[in-house]
């Protein structure tokens, strides 16, 4: 070997270092799905888990209703309420008050009349407190299989304090007439004076119309209530229907 061949051996290295082929790998990369469940539980397990969803939500469904049909079976049943027209009549001077009600102001044939046992003028006494309350009572086992409002007889109570007996009546055609010449009237009060068209009344008849909420709590109790207009809240009036025998 030649100096020049050993001086390109040893030399020649130094100035062209040696090329290394560089492999690239490219590795691929699993996408990941916007659902992890699906990836890593596959179709099978995740049909299982909706299926089981779909149990958990009909199972949640019947509970709920299974809760409110106990709710409903246990609540208590809420009385009825109806609005009628409530009329309260009778002679200035007399011993007697009427208390008409009209489920149809236009119609003097659905009527419930009562003969209430105080005079006129104590009615007005009470009523000038601005509070009456009167209560009938029927302790009378024999009139226990008929309807409420056909008892014939009641006991009576005003503001606590018995006045004796209140009687069912039909109405007469005196009645009939003087409702009917009030059809036109829903509210209101005042003195028809003696004499009056075909009446034929001898003597000044007091009244006072008005609506009534009518509550039927159940077959033993109903109620009427006076409803006040706007500028008369303070008078409070209630008629009680109530069988204890």
């Amino acid at each position: 070997m030649t100096k020049i061949d050993a001086l390109r051996r040893y030399l020649l290295p130094c100035f062209s270092p040696p090329t290394t082929s560089t492999t690239h790998h490219h590795t691929a990369k699993k996408r990941i799905s916007t659902s992890l469940r699906d990836d890593l539980l596959g179709p099978t397990v995740n049909q299982e888990c909706q299926n089981q969803e779909n149990q958990d939500s009909t199972s949640s469904s019947s509970a709920e209703s299974r809760i409110t049909a106990t709710t409903t079976a246990l609540a208590p049943a809420r009385p009825s309420k109806t609005m009628v027209v409530g009329t309260i009549f009778g002679n200035r001077r007399g011993n007697k008050v009427w208390f008409c009600i009209q489920f149809d102001r236009f119609s003097t044939k659905s009527l419930f009349l009562l003969e209430l046992n105080i005079p006129t003028p104590q009615l007005v006494k009470e009523m000038q407190c601005g509070l009456v309350r009167i209560a009938l009572e029927c302790a009378r086992p024999e009139f226990n299989s008929c309807p409420l409002r056909s008892i014939p007889v009641w006991t009576m109570y005003c503001n606590g304090k018995r006045t004796g007996f209140s009687l069912k009546r039909k109405a007469t055609d005196q009645n009939r007439l003087m409702l009917k010449t009030m059809q036109s009237m829903t509210v209101g009060a005042g003195v028809i004076p003696a004499g009056f068209g075909s009446l034929g009344n001898t003597e000044e008849i007091m009244y006072m119309r008005a609506n009534y909420e009518h509550v039927v709590g159940n077959a033993n109790t109903e109620s009427f209530h006076l409803i006040n207009l706007d500028e008369c809240v303070g008078q409070e009036l209630s008629v009680f229907l109530m069988r204890t025998g």
